[in-house]
């Protein structure tokens, strides 16, 4: 405000002058200048009246001549008055014209109701530093669960597409460079309501910055950060960043996975919303043979550095400027690979899968296009650069596509809303792949043609006050309790407890029998209609006795009273009547 207040106060101080000295002029002469009353007696215009006079005159609404009419000089004297303030007020209008269309002055009002309204939030929420494609699909998946984002972007279109969307929570937003730490405590840093801080710009330099920022000035608050960088990485780690993502690791074991553990693979996509349940299937990639990979930068590097002590897959790389990327220990090829010779040379022929993953969208293609017209049998891995090139990515039709902006955002969702999901997926990495198609096939029978939901409980006094009250009195409620439909105990809820954790004990996928106890931490899965019965159940002890019983408490105060008054008329009547009315 006091930023708005100088930019005004600057810029007008001269209009204002020039005003003020016309209006003190006109008031002066008129108070100078002799007139002629009605009776042909001298007078002078008294301070007020000259100023009231000077006051409509100069905005020309003309009163008239008060309190006499005027002489010849005091008219002349107006005249010149009149002109004087006319162009006067033209200055100062053109002045405040060109000071509202003044950028800084719209970009300090723009920060002022960005501030104001970010210290008027009282609930959590994540403070996200840059709107591309992965920030963008980062608030929309937190706005599905009604989680409320603030955005720092320094691109203006970006900020316009966010203006664009029409999300259910408001998403405060402003048009900065998230780097600066005073953007940061304007954007809630030093909110005691500020969950985490995500920096997933595409500048890592930035993203950097942005994490030392937070941890210096908050050290307490969580921080993402997207790198793509081993340096910048172990630079944000030495700052005590909470989460360092890098896309190509993550894509890198996700491919690591597909070959060894297809079913988990399945589950992981299923879980995060990748696939839907029922018509899911898991993919069948080759386990061993020769693999092509096109492009040796930061991509084609992580791959080979986390398939490098397979001793069953052997690699050929092909990479246009092995000067500036480093030559691999493997056989490579000099080229781009859109080309068939380059293909033959890296023994296409003999191939079990390809992966396109130059940073060029329409490179990737085309070595898909050549590859497969060399050798139809490949499994395809291709990397998509560009979130507008889905739907030609879709139609290439590949076994895997690596997009980073996605994993990246689906990531960070996972951290944010369901942290539990991700010690559950470790958990299940070691049970195998027969446990893993076991429990997809549990899911598919459960959610059938509906998308997954995920989501946490945790038993506190807060979020289940009618489970925690059951246990305080020595109630035992089960997983099967809390399973069970409220509007029928006879059918279940169309759910699965996936994770359960007590203290230091950790029970992956819990039997309906297990007893359930205060502080424990559950992971489910099921459809979303089923989460919204069982926080009913969790809030309402009468339906969880219900649940757990089949006992229906009357909890009015109206239909007690009728109750214990229709009872107290059938003690009175026969026996007849009296069985007669438990019957009804």
């Amino acid at each position: 405000m006091n930023t708005i207040i100088f930019l005004i106060m600057r810029r007008m101080r001269i209009p204002l002058l020039v005003l003020l000295s016309v209006y003190g002029m006109a008031i002066i002469g008129m108070t100078l200048i002799p007139g002629v009353d009605d009776q042909g007696n001298f007078w002078r215009m008294s301070f007020f009246h000259a100023y009231y006079f000077a006051s409509y005159m100069g905005t020309t609404i003309g009163f008239g001549e008060i309190p006499y009419a005027f002489s010849d000089a005091q008219r002349m004297w107006v005249t010149i008055s009149l002109y004087m303030t006319v162009i006067a007020w033209f200055y100062a209008i053109g002045t405040l014209l060109s000071l509202v269309q003044d950028d800084a002055l719209k970009q300090a009002i723009v920060e002022n109701n960005f501030t104001r309204m970010i210290n008027n939030i009282h609930e959590p929420f994540y403070l996200i530093c840059g709107y591309g494609d992965s920030g963008r699909a980062l608030v929309s998946a937190l706005e599905e669960r009604w989680m409320r984002s603030v955005v720092i972007e320094q691109t203006q279109e970006h900020i316009n597409i966010l203006i664009m969307e029409n999300y259910p929570v408001y998403v405060p937003k402003l048009c900065a460079d998230a780097s600066k730490p005073v953007n940061l405590v304007k954007g809630g840093l030093k909110n005691p309501h500020c969950a985490c801080v995500v920096a997933i710009t595409d500048n890592n330099l930035v993203n950097l910055h942005i994490a030392i920022t937070a941890k210096l000035i908050n050290p307490d608050i969580k921080v993402i950060g997207r790198v793509d960088s081993y340096e910048v990485a172990a630079n944000m780690d030495s700052f005590g960043t909470d989460y360092i993502l890098n896309p190509f690791e993550i894509f890198a074991s996700k491919l690591h996975t597909a070959l060894h553990s297809p079913s988990l693979l399945l589950l992981r996509e299923c879980l995060t919303g990748y696939k839907k349940t029922s018509t899911c299937e898991a993919l069948t990639p080759p386990e061993s043979g020769l693999w092509i990979l096109c492009g040796y930068g930061r991509f084609g590097k992580a791959l080979y550095e986390r398939f490098r002590g397979e001793h069953n897959i052997r690699w050929v790389v092909i990479e246009a400027e092995p000067e500036k990327t480093g030559y691999p220990r493997v056989e490579c090829v000099k080229g781009w690979g859109t080309e068939a010779d380059t293909l033959h040379q890296a023994h296409i022929e003999e191939a079990v899968g390809i992966i396109a993953g130059t940073n060029n969208d329409v490179n990737n293609l085309s070595i898909v296009m050549t590859a497969r017209a060399l050798n139809p049998k490949l499994f395809v891995v291709i990397r998509q650069n560009r979130e507008d090139n889905q739907i030609i990515f879709e139609a290439a039709k590949p076994d895997l596509i690596m997009q980073a902006s996605y994993l990246i955002a689906n990531h960070i969702r996972v951290l944010l809303t369901t942290p539990l999901l991700i010690d559950f997926m470790r958990l299940a990495k070691k049970r195998g792949n027969e446990w893993t198609r076991k429990l997809v096939n549990r899911l598919k029978r459960v959610l059938k043609d509906t998308n997954p939901s995920v989501w946490e409980m945790k038993i506190d006094l807060e979020t289940c006050p009618a489970l925690w009250n059951a246990r305080s009195q020595g109630n035992s409620i089960y997983v099967q309790c809390v399973q069970t439909d409220p509007k029928d105990r006879h059918q279940n809820l169309e759910c699965i407890a996936l994770l359960l954790i007590r203290q230091n004990e950790i029970i992956l996928v819990p039997d309906d029998s297990e007893a359930l106890e205060q502080g424990d931490q559950l992971l489910w899965c099921g459809k979303e209609i089923a989460m919204t019965w069982m926080e009913w159940t969790l809030r309402d002890s009468s339906v969880l006795k219900y649940v757990s019983t089949g006992e229906i408490l009357n909890t009015s105060y109206v239909w007690g009273w009728l109750s214990k008054k229709f009872n107290k008329g059938t003690v009175k009547n026969s026996p007849d009547n009296h069985n007669k009315s438990l019957q009804v």
